[in-house]
């Protein structure tokens, strides 16, 4: 019994140990925790609505709650209540600008959340939820308004005139917004812009920005883009303007061929102007004085009824708009017979035919460059022909041509060792070690054999006259392909 009490001692000091630990974080985090739970930051629009939720967490439910109050604070500093909750004297709503637009979500101190509604950009600021208890006194939550304004967009051109100066083409704006938006231009011209901001009383952003360039006719109807980017905007806005570039007309004159002729019939010249704002009236003339009376004149065209010397002339076109006017002229002259106008090839055949050149060239350089591959080809490649057989040192077309004999059994009968064999070279005889190397030294030809009773002949100053003259001749080398020629022994 004893032993197992003793045993059973040491765990309870241990338990108890752990249930402290545990008591003790939870005391810590109680105490570490906001006993007044708000949301830190919320955000809205104008016109809108929100909700400020406050909450007391008093775990221990040792506070008493006694009232509670939502204090503004705006921006400047200024700390104004706007709603109060008692449990006995109820709701008070002190602030004249939030009256008739601030409620109370729940009639209790636990949970004394608001609604604020019909929301103005002045009501940005901090939310403070404060309570008042017993015995801790005063504990409070704040959350941050935040109030965002979409921007009220606008671009537009501005009608200018060509000259040699830089002046604003074009405006866009992004109004009353929060945060700024930011202005860019989207333009092929070459211009520059400026950027300007205000601020509103209610904090709201006005950026403005001015698009300019130096003006020309070629200008007129060209488009830039304004592009504006703001944080309540899903996507960019963007908005094309055409620009507006007023300028003088400019005025050319077209129909004259100069092919004039006595006689001719309905030669006409139109006048063609270009201007902004559009041309007004068009006028035509002669340098020569009035019209000559085959001239009849409709709007911009001048035709001339019968081709005589009266239209031997200059005719003047003059055109106005707005801004002034502005002439051309051309010289007209009467020629006495027709010419003969030699019509050129359609600009269909011209491109035809330059198309077909392009091919054949195409074509051509195609054919070169494979011709040119295949003789590389077979130029690295094996002979395709058997090249004729070599030619001996030494040898005339003679013995080439001459058909050989049939060697004798002397002369086609190897040497034996120790044997010598002579060579009409003048050189000392060679002893035939073996049949080996004598048909070595021999160019790979038979051996000749030695006889040495020709010899014995030779050292008397005979010579064998009895022996058939096929042992006189020389025999015949056989030599195959490849080998060299060496010439058969002589005897002495």
């Amino acid at each position: 019994m004893a032993r197992d009490y003793a045993a059973r001692c040491p765990v309870y000091p241990m338990r108890n140990a752990w249930l402290v630990a545990v008591a003790v974080l939870l005391a810590a985090q109680e105490i570490g925790a906001p006993k007044v739970q708000v949301a830190e930051e919320l955000e809205a629009y104008p016109t809108e609505s929100v909700e400020l939720s406050c909450q007391f967490n008093d775990g221990g439910g040792l506070t008493k709650l006694t009232q509670v109050s939502w204090i503004w604070e705006p921006s400047d500093g200024h700390r104004d209540n706007i709603a109060v909750y008692h449990p006995v004297y109820g709701q008070s709503f002190p602030n004249v600008a939030f009256k008739d637009r601030v409620v109370f979500l729940h009639n209790s101190l636990e949970n004394p959340s608001i609604r604020i509604s019909n929301l103005r950009m002045s009501d940005a600021g901090r939310y403070t939820c404060e309570y008042a208890t017993y015995p801790t006194g005063n504990e409070q939550g704040t959350t941050t308004l935040i109030m965002l304004s979409k921007p009220k967009n606008s671009a537009n051109g501005v009608t200018v005139q060509a000259g040699t100066k830089s002046v604003v083409v074009a405006r866009c704006e992004a109004a009353d917004a929060k945060p700024a938006a930011t202005i860019e231009w989207l333009a092929p011209v070459g211009g520059n812009h400026s950027t300007s901001t205000t601020s509103g009383p209610d904090g709201t952003v006005t950026v403005r920005s001015e698009y300019r360039l130096v003006p020309t006719p070629a200008d007129n109807g060209r488009e830039v883009i304004c592009r504006v980017n703001q944080k309540t905007q899903k996507q960019p806005w963007v908005y094309p303007i055409k620009l507006s570039v007023e300028y003088l007309p400019s005025v050319s004159i077209e129909g004259y061929d100069h092919n004039w002729y006595v006689g001719r019939s309905d030669a006409t010249l139109v006048c063609l102007a270009n201007a902004n704002p559009e041309p007004t009236t068009i006028t035509w003339t002669a340098a020569s004085g009035p019209l000559p009376e085959t001239v009849v004149v409709e709007g911009n065209k001048l035709t001339v009824r019968k081709v005589d010397d009266a239209v031997n002339t200059t005719f003047i076109c003059e055109v106005k708009n707005r801004l002034g006017s502005s002439r051309n002229q051309i010289t007209t002259v009467v020629i006495e017979e027709e010419r003969q106008l030699i019509q050129g090839p359609s600009t269909g055949a011209v491109i035809g035919a330059i198309l077909g050149a392009l091919i054949f060239i195409c074509i051509v350089i195609i054919g070169t460059i494979f011709f040119i591959r295949n003789r590389q080809e077979d130029a690295e490649g094996p002979p395709k022909h058997k090249p004729p057989p070599p030619v001996k040192a030494g040898s005339s077309t003679e013995m080439l041509n001459k058909p050989s004999e049939p060697p004798t059994a002397t002369e086609t009968a190897p040497l034996s060792p120790g044997e010598v064999y002579y060579e009409p070279t003048g050189r000392e005889p060679v002893t035939n070690l073996d049949d080996e190397t004598t048909g070595a030294l021999n160019g790979r030809a038979p051996p000749v054999k030695y006889d040495k009773e020709r010899k014995d002949h030779a050292a008397d100053g005979h010579h064998s006259n009895d022996l058939d003259s096929s042992n006189h001749e020389v025999p015949a080398a056989n030599i195959s392909r490849g080998e060299s020629f060496v010439s058969p022994a002589m005897y002495v």
